[in-house]
C-alpha cells in the first residue's frame, strides 16, 4: 500500500469496546450486501468472457479470510460481509453467477486458486510482483498503510526501532513493510522491531488496546475501522503512506481474469462500484479504470 493521501476517518461505531476487546460485528459506516450492492444485474458482454467450465456450474467460488474488517469479515451468523465482499457479490452478479464463499486463512487462498479449489480470491490482496508470479490481479482499489497506537502515545512509523508492532499474519505489513524497517534498524545499529503476527486483525488491534504492542500496522481503511471500534482507545499514528493496488486474484493466465475485469468496469460505469465504496466510507481509494497486474504493468 503506498498512500498519496490520508483517508478520512470512518464513522464512529455504535458498538464500543467491551472488557478491552474490539467488536467487529457491525460495519462502522453502514452498508450491507443487500443495501449497497443490491440491484446489480448481469452484463452480457462480461458474462460471455467466463470460461465454460465455470459458467456451467452457475457459481463463482470465492476464497476469503473474512478477518480484515471492514474489507471482509464475518457477521454474527458467520457469513462473510464487508465492502470487498460486496464487490465480489457484484462481480458474480455481472457474470450471471451465484457467489459461493470458502473462508480460509489468508495464506491458503492463493494456493487454493492455483490448485483449482476456488475461482477467485477476495481478501484485500496487495498486488505485487512476487504474487504476480503465481496469480493474476484484477486491480480495483488503492490503499495505503496506516499505523495506530493508544491515544496519547506518540508513535512515529518512520522511527520504529525498538517498538513492538502488531500485524495480521502474511499481510504486506507483515511480509514487506516491517521486515524492511527492521533491516534498516539493524543496519543502523539500533534496536530491532519486535513484530507480533496474529491470525486476525481483531487480535492485532486488541494487542495494542491491551498494551501488548506499541502500535499496529494495517491497510489504511482497516486501521481506521479498527480505531472506530475501540471506543476512543486508539488513534492514528502519523499519516497513511505507501499506496499500492488491491486486486481480486485469479489463476495465472485464466480467461476468468478478463471476465472479472469487465464485470468490475461495468460496476464502475453504472455507479454500483461507487455506491458500495460510499456506503462503507472508503471512497478515497476508488479508481475509475479497472486494470490487470498493475504492479508490473504500471
Amino acid at each position: 500500500m503506498r498512500a498519496r493521501f490520508v483517508i478520512p476517518a470512518l464513522a464512529a461505531a455504535a458498538a464500543l469496546m467491551l472488557t478491552g476487546c474490539v467488536d467487529n460485528s457491525t460495519p462502522s459506516a453502514g452498508g450491507s450486501t443487500e443495501s449497497a450492492g443490491s440491484g446489480i444485474t448481469k452484463d452480457d458482454a462480461a458474462a460471455a468472457l467466463v470460461p465454460d467450465d465455470i459458467a456451467s456450474t452457475g457459481k463463482l467460488v470465492i476464497g476469503t479470510d473474512a478477518a480484515y474488517p471492514p474489507n471482509e469479515y464475518k457477521d454474527t451468523a458467520g457469513a462473510p460481509i464487508g465492502w470487498g465482499i460486496e464487490l465480489s457479490n457484484g462481480i458474480a452478479a455481472k457474470l450471471g453467477l451465484k457467489p459461493e464463499y470458502q473462508i480460509a486463512s489468508f495464506d491458503n487462498i492463493i494456493p487454493s486458486i492455483t490448485g483449482g479449489k476456488v475461482d477467485m480470491g477476495e481478501s484485500s490482496f496487495t498486488d505485487n510482483a512476487e504474487r504476480e508470479k503465481q496469480v493474476d490481479f484484477v486491480n480495483y482499489y488503492n490503499a495505503g498503510i496506516l499505523w495506530a497506537s493508544q491515544v496519547g502515545k506518540k508513535i512515529d512509523p518512520d522511527n520504529a526501532c525498538g517498538l513492538t508492532v502488531a500485524v495480521q499474519s502474511n499481510t504486506v505489513e507483515d511480509t514487506d513493510e516491517l521486515p524492511a524497517k527492521n533491516e534498516a534498524c539493524l543496519a543502523a545499529g539500533k534496536a530491532a522491531i519486535e513484530v507480533l503476527p496474529y491470525d486476525s486483525q481483531e487480535e492485532a488491534t486488541n494487542a495494542v488496546v491491551l498494551g501488548k504492542a506499541d502500535a499496529l500496522s494495517a491497510d489504511s481503511p482497516v486501521t481506521l475501522y479498527a480505531i472506530s471500534k475501540t471506543g476512543g482507545k486508539l488513534e492514528p499514528a502519523g499519516e497513511a503512506f505507501d499506496v499500492a493496488p488491491y486486486g481480486m486474484t485469479v489463476n495465472k493466465g485464466s480467461e476468468l481474469t478478463k471476465a472479472v475485469q469487465a464485470a468490475l468496469q461495468s460496476m464502475v460505469d453504472d455507479g454500483s462500484y461507487g455506491k458500495i465504496l460510499e456506503a462503507w466510507g472508503v471512497t478515497d481509494g476508488g479508481i475509475e479504470t479497472i486494470t490487470i497486474n498493475a504492479a508490473t504493468n504500471g
